[in-house]
């Protein structure tokens, strides 16, 4: 059993993983800046990706366009703001109204600003976009770099050099629980359609594998913390996180299936492009940093 299991792992897709959770763990013990940089570049490849997936650039066209660049633009202040506003390093000392003003400025800046910025694009270019369009890179710009920053938010969040992990318990461990107990134990299909591969069993395995990580890591923590009960509330956590990054995956999929597309990009080999192998962390890291907030 053991070795169909790993006749079905290349060994481009082995290397490339182990390339990607050396990159995972130097950003995240890090943090600051050197986590804002690399989830800042993440973030500026999955939205490329998906405003090339939406039909926002033609297959044909390898540069940029203006709607593009005006996200680019959009996402590079974004992500500025959120380190001034978290971090508490010289810099953020510099700006100090980002650290004394309402936290809601900065999803004011997330939220409306790119929207107008877009729009006014959009009247100016009239008629090189579509509404399709526009509606498109904002989507891409939401889906892809603000829900990253969430990561960056839990890592920057008190205890957050224990806690981000949760995220990607909740995303990358579940996958690969999923992906064993699917191999080995998967019969019932659980999208058919959009998936055929994924199974019920699976989606189980990959939920049952979070909780039981999230409950060790947690009794582990309760040594660092000392909070009570850490292991019921991270295994708890684990769970609901495992549900959305599952959701998240099978969403990531839909749009490609939408879009006759089999990756979205060749970044990572053997895996396919950053939304192919971050779509669970997106959808994971702003429900996973809410919980934390609300639990711890």
């Amino acid at each position: 059993m053991a070795s169909n299991i790993l006749g079905k792992i290349s060994r481009e897709r082995v290397l490339s993983a182990i390339v990607l959770v050396i990159i995972t763990l130097v950003s995240l013990l890090s943090g600051g800046i050197v986590l804002a940089i690399v989830l800042y570049l993440v973030s500026i490849v999955g939205f490329l990706e998906l405003t090339k997936a939406c039909g926002v650039r033609k297959t044909e066209e390898k540069k940029i366009n203006s709607m593009e660049a005006a996200g680019i633009v959009a996402t590079t202040v974004y992500y500025s703001v959120l380190f001034m506003a978290k971090d508490e390093g010289m810099l953020s000392q510099f700006f100090l109204f980002w650290q004394e003003a309402d936290f809601s400025v900065v999803w004011i800046i997330a939220i409306f600003l790119p929207l107008i910025f877009l729009m006014s694009v959009y009247v100016f270019a009239y008629p090189n976009y579509t509404a399709d369009q526009v509606m498109a890179v904002y989507f891409s710009l939401i889906y892809a770099p603000v829900t990253l920053s969430f990561v960056y938010l839990a890592r920057q969040y008190e205890g957050g050099i224990y806690l981000v992990w949760v995220i990607f318990i909740s995303s990358w461990v579940s996958d690969t629980f999923a992906y064993l107990v699917g191999v080995m134990l998967g019969k019932h299909k659980l999208a058919p359609v959009l998936s055929p591969k994924k199974s019920i069993e699976g989606s189980v395995g990959g939920i049952v594998g979070a909780v039981l990580i999230g409950a060790v890591y947690g009794s582990f923590l309760n040594s660092v913390f000392g909070v009570q009960y850490m292991g019921g509330i991270l295994a708890f956590i684990g769970g609901v996180g495992s549900v959305i990054s599952q959701v998240g995956d099978l969403a990531a999929s839909a749009i490609k299936r939408n879009h006759n597309i089999k990756d979205y990009g060749k970044l990572i080999p053997g895996h396919g492009g950053i939304m192919d192998r971050f779509d669970s962390v997106i959808f994971t890291a702003p429900i996973i940093y809410l919980l934390i907030v609300l639990f711890l």
